[in-house]
C-alpha cells in the first residue's frame, strides 16, 4: 500500500481482572486486597457456577491470543519488535501497518503515546526515530475530549512513519544524515501546531541524547525545554548507561554514575496473601509494639508502606483509610496535619503489616526510596524520602547503595535524596515522563550530578549567609558541597524516632555515641533548606538565574499554592536569592 492511516482499537489482551468482575459481581471487585478477591473467585471456582465458567473463558481467550504473539516474548510470534509483555492491541497494528506499505510508503496512526515512550515500544520507535524513517510525532492530552469516553488525562499521539530512511542530501566527504522528524507534545487542539515555538525539530542525535538507552520520544512544550534539557545531557552523566550487546557474551555492559541497586519488595496483588490488617493481628495474638510495629513471641510485624503515605523528605505524611466502594483506588491517604508530626512518636497508620521475617532485601536499617506513580502534571513528579527499615509496596521502589559501610551508604543516600527532590531534576524528569509511572528505564536515562563533584568546596559568601540563617554549622573552616547537603537532609528526614539508625549512620550521636533526639517538624525552617538545596542543584547542574527562574514557573501548582497562602512565589523568592549567592 502507499499509505495505511486509521485509529486502531487501544485495548488490552491481558485479562484485566478487577474490571472484568466490575461488569458482573461487584462485590468480588471490590476486595482491596487481591488474596481476598481470588479466595471468593476460588469460592466460584468450587461451584463450577456460570460467572466461573465465563471467567475461565475469557481467561482462555487472553490465554490464545497471547500464543499468536509468542506469548509475550519480544522478538517471537509474528509481531516481533511490539508484540512483548503486555500487549496492548494498537501496538501490533503499528507493526503489521510498517509490514504492508511499499517501500515508498507510509503509515499515520492514532496510537495511545506509549507507542513513542514505552520500554516495550523502544525497539520498534529507535528503528524510526534514528533513521530518518519518523516523519511526525504529535502528542496530545484529552483534556478537550477528543475522545470523550477516555480519561482527560490520556495521552495519545498521531504517529507518521516510512518504511525507507530519509536522510539529508550529504554536502562534500560528510556522511549522509537523517532527516529531522517534526514533533510536538502537550497538545489540546490542531491549532496549537500553528503556535510559535510549538513545532520542534528533533534529530536522530536528539532522541539518543536524552535516551541513551531507549532512543524513546522526549516531551517538550516548546523549545526552550528542549534547549535546557539536551544542554543538561551535554554535561552529566545518567544515572546508568547501558552498551550495546556483546555478540560473545550476550551480556550488555553498564555504566552506573551511581552504585545503587532498583529494587523492589511485595508486590500488592501477588504477595497480598502475606498482608495482615490490624485486627487480623490482633486475632493472631500479636500485640502493639513500639516503632509502628506488631510483636508475637519475639517475632515482629512491620508496617507495609506504600507511595500514598509518604511525600518529599517525610514519611509520615499520611495514613491510610479505607473506601470499599472505590472499586480501583479503596485505600486513601488521609494527611498528618502538622500538629500531629509535631510528635516524634506519631507514625502513619498503613493498610497492612507484614512479618518482619519476609522482609530481607535491604541490607541497612533505613532506606532511600521514592514514589512510582506520578505524573507530569502534578504539583510535583518525583517524590523521594528516607524510611525506616519496614515492608514496601511495589509502588514505592528503593534505591539501595551497594558495597558501602552503613555510614558510606546512609551519605550516598542522602545526596541522593536530596539530587531527586530537586526542582531541576524534576524539571528533566517531566521532559521523559509520558504517563503516570515513573520505570526504572526513565529513572536510569535521568542526567546526575558526578559523585565528585559534591567535593567540591562551597562560596564563602553562601556559607556565611547558610550559618547565619542557623541552617549550617561552623565545623568545618572550607565546608564542601557534601558537608552542606547532609545535614541538610538530616534535618528534613528525622523527624521521628524510627529513623534512628539513619540518623547514627549519619554520626548525629552524642559524645558517648547515643542518637541525638529527632529534629522538631518546623514548616518554615524545612521550606529554607529545601529552597537552599535546590538552589545548590540549580547551581550543580550548570543552570544560572534565567533558567531557574523559567523551570519555577514550569511548576504552576507549587506557584499557584504559594501566591494562594502567602501572596507570593515564595519558593522562588528565596531559591533565586539563594542562587545569587551560589553564582555572585
Amino acid at each position: 500500500f502507499d499509505a495505511v492511516i486509521g485509529n486502531p482499537p487501544w485495548d488490552r489482551i491481558k485479562l484485566q481482572e478487577v474490571e472484568w468482575f466490575a461488569e458482573r459481581d461487584a462485590a468480588i471487585a471490590q476486595h482491596s486486597r487481591a488474596a481476598d478477591r481470588k479466595r471468593r473467585i476460588a469460592e466460584q471456582k468450587a461451584g463450577n457456577t456460570l460467572l466461573w465458567q465465563s471467567y475461565q473463558a475469557a481467561c482462555e481467550r487472553a490465554e490464545a491470543n497471547a500464543r499468536v504473539l509468542g506469548n509475550g516474548k519480544q522478538g517471537s510470534g509474528d509481531y516481533p519488535l511490539l508484540g512483548g509483555g503486555d500487549v496492548n492491541l494498537y501496538s501490533l497494528f503499528v507493526e503489521r501497518a510498517q509490514s504492508l506499505i511499499n517501500p515508498d510508503g507510509v503509515v499515520a496512526l492514532v496510537a495511545p503515546s506509549g507507542i513513542a515512550a514505552d520500554k516495550g515500544a523502544a525497539p520498534f520507535f529507535r528503528s524510526i526515530s534514528s533513521t530518518g524513517r519518523l516523519y511526525a510525532l504529535y502528542d496530545f492530552e484529552n483534556r478537550k475530549a477528543f475522545f470523550p469516553d477516555v480519561d482527560s488525562r490520556f495521552k495519545f499521539c498521531v504517529l507518521a512513519f516510512g518504511r525507507a530512511p530519509r536522510m539529508a542530501a550529504a554536502e562534500g566527504d560528510a556522511e549522509a544524515q537523517p532527516l529531522p522528524s517534526r514533533c510536538a507534545f502537550y497538545l489540546h487542539s490542531l491549532d496549537e501546531l500553528d503556535a510559535p515555538g510549538r513545532l520542534l525539530s528533533l534529530g536522530a542525535a536528539d532522541f539518543v541524547r536524552v535516551n541513551p538507552n531507549t532512543g524513546a520520544a522526549p516531551i517538550f512544550r516548546n523549545q526552550r525545554d528542549a534547549d535546557i534539557t539536551l544542554a543538561l545531557y551535554a554535561r552529566h552523566p545518567v544515572l546508568v548507561r547501558h552498551g550495546a550487546v556483546s555478540a560473545s557474551t550476550g551480556q550488555a555492559p553498564e555504566v552506573r554514575a551511581w552504585p545503587v541497586k532498583y529494587a523492589t519488595m511485595f508486590h500488592m496483588t501477588n504477595d497480598s496473601a502475606l498482608f495482615l490488617t490490624a485486627p487480623e493481628l490482633q486475632a493472631q495474638g500479636w500485640e502493639r509494639s513500639a516503632l509502628n510495629r506488631w510483636t508475637r513471641a519475639g517475632a515482629a510485624a512491620l508496617p507495609l508502606y506504600e507511595g500514598k503515605m509518604v511525600q518529599m523528605y517525610d514519611h509520615r505524611a499520611a495514613d491510610v483509610v479505607l473506601h470499599s466502594a472505590n472499586l480501583h483506588r479503596a485505600a486513601q491517604p488521609q494527611p498528618l496535619a502538622p500538629a500531629e508530626k509535631a510528635r516524634a512518636d506519631r507514625y502513619p497508620a498503613p493498610q497492612y503489616w507484614v512479618q518482619g521475617a519476609h522482609v530481607t532485601s535491604n541490607p541497612y536499617e533505613w532506606a532511600l526510596g521514592f514514589k512510582e506513580i506520578s505524573a507530569p502534571t502534578n504539583a510535583r513528579s518525583m517524590i523521594a524520602s528516607v524510611f525506616p527499615a519496614v515492608a514496601f509496596g511495589n509502588k514505592l521502589p528503593l534505591l539501595i547503595p551497594q558495597g558501602l559501610a552503613p555510614q558510606d551508604a546512609a551519605a550516598q543516600a542522602a545526596l541522593l535524596a536530596a539530587h531527586l527532590n530537586s526542582f531541576a531534576f524534576d524539571f528533566v524528569l517531566r521532559q521523559k515522563l509520558q504517563g503516570q509511572t515513573i520505570n526504572l528505564f526513565i529513572l536510569e536515562q535521568l542526567p546526575v550530578i558526578a559523585p565528585e563533584r559534591f567535593d567540591d568546596p562551597l562560596p564563602t559568601a553562601f556559607v556565611q549567609a547558610m550559618r547565619a540563617a542557623r541552617l549550617m554549622n561552623g565545623h568545618h573552616a572550607h565546608p564542601t558541597v557534601a558537608d552542606f547537603v547532609l545535614p541538610q537532609v538530616l534535618a528534613l528526614c528525622y523527624t521521628a524516632h524510627d529513623l534512628a539508625p539513619f540518623a547514627r549512620d549519619l554520626g548525629y550521636v552524642d559524645a558517648a555515641g547515643a542518637v541525638l533526639p529527632p529534629f522538631a517538624w518546623n514548616e518554615d525552617e524545612r521550606h529554607a533548606r529545601m529552597a537552599a538545596l535546590d538552589a545548590l542543584f540549580f547551581h550543580l547542574y550548570g543552570l544560572g538565574t534565567d533558567d531557574a527562574a523559567y523551570i519555577l514557573q514550569s511548576f504552576p501548582i507549587v506557584r499557584e499554592q504559594e501566591e494562594h497562602a502567602f501572596g507570593r512565589y515564595r519558593t522562588q523568592e528565596e531559591v533565586l536569592r539563594v542562587l545569587a549567592l551560589l553564582q555572585g
